[in-house]
């Protein structure tokens, strides 16, 4: 039996622009996918945000997530995440105390420390120059929780009642220390930080102190996933992944590249081996590849839910790869 069967699935998405095509039909793919996951049994759908990025439209989560909240029933919707940094705490609370207003018991407010963008837009963000440290993240913090539980002298109306529940979001120790001392739930970025994955895990669990919001720790981890029928086919489709993450190391982000851009690309050495050292975190492959890595990933952690984003060019093998790995978590399809 596989072992997907054991814990809630979830998915993180960025509303991918692809070569070729624009932000409204991004829009619009990522509103299909919430629609068929939904249907697939998944538990939560979240968008991240990200500015500054051609191909990524997700720029704006809150935005979006009252649109999907909107075009579902059922599912789950959040950011994954809001990076604080960017943003007056008091905005967030009404945005969010805003959103579960109008979908109660349906909203998750992930909180990032990281701004999610270069220094210069970071700084168009926040309108000021001053860079947050970490040491001011926990003030921030407890400010925009404030404002949920009527603890600040400002009113957030309509956050007052309307709190959702707030999750911790990092790819080191910092933000999974934070979450264990505050006993919050964690969700950790192990698609782009593989190697921190473990230790952070450990350091959440370690720091955990029981809270009004947990007795226990509750760890997320989020896997960059491309399931497909076929072997061939899922290594396919992963190539515009790792094409366009290496566009952007290399400072030229543009629109998600289509698989054929991907084949045709003239990769150095050095670009091949930064490329097969990415894909070493990344779980590719067929149904019973993808089952048996995955296994291994929560064997490994731990897990208590598992979040999966699916970087692909085509929406239809997003759904696809999606599909597959529900029908592996034996998930009933709602008709």
């Amino acid at each position: 039996m596989s072992r997907l069967r054991d814990v809630p699935l979830s998915v993180l998405d960025l509303a991918i622009i692809g070569s070729g095509s624009d932000a409204t039909a991004a829009l619009r793919n990522t509103t299909e996918l919430a629609q068929q996951v939904e249907r697939l049994g998944y538990q939560r759908f979240w968008l991240a945000e990200h500015h500054g990025m051609p191909g990524i439209a997700s720029s704006s989560p809150a935005v979006l997530i009252g649109h999907i909240a909107s075009a579902t029933s059922t599912l789950r919707v959040g950011s994954g995440g809001v990076m604080l940094p960017n943003h007056a705490p008091l905005v967030i609370a009404e945005q969010f105390g805003t959103l579960t207003a109008l979908h109660p018991g349906r909203i998750d407010l992930g909180i990032g420390r990281a701004p999610g963008t270069d220094q210069k837009t970071a700084r168009a963000l926040r309108r000021t120059t001053g860079a947050l440290s970490a040491e001011d993240f926990p003030q921030q913090l407890t400010e925009l929780v404030g404002y949920f539980d009527g603890t600040e002298d400002i009113s957030a109306v309509p956050a007052g009642g309307n709190k959702p529940p707030v999750w911790l979001l990092g790819s080191s120790g910092y933000s999974a220390q934070v979450a264990g001392i505050l006993g919050l739930p964690f969700a950790f970025a192990h698609h782009f930080s593989a190697e921190n994955t473990l230790p952070a895990l450990a350091l959440y669990r370690q720091n955990f102190r029981p809270s009004a919001v947990l007795s226990e720790p509750y760890a997320m981890i989020c896997a960059a996933v491309m399931a497909a029928d076929t072997m061939e086919h899922a290594r396919w489709i992963s190539g515009p992944a790792a094409l366009s993450f290496l566009r952007l190391r290399s400072g030229n982000p543009g629109l998600f590249p289509t698989p054929e851009e991907a084949a045709e690309h003239p990769y150095s050495d050095l670009e091949r081996m930064f490329i097969e050292d990415r894909a070493s975190s990344m779980v590719i492959g067929d149904p019973e590849t993808v089952d048996k890595g995955l296994a291994k990933l929560l064997d490994d952690t731990q897990a208590d839910e598992l979040m999966i984003t699916t970087m692909v060019h085509s929406n239809a093998d997003r759904i696809r790869s999606y599909e597959l790995i529900s029908e592996l978590a034996g998930h009933p399809v709602a008709v």
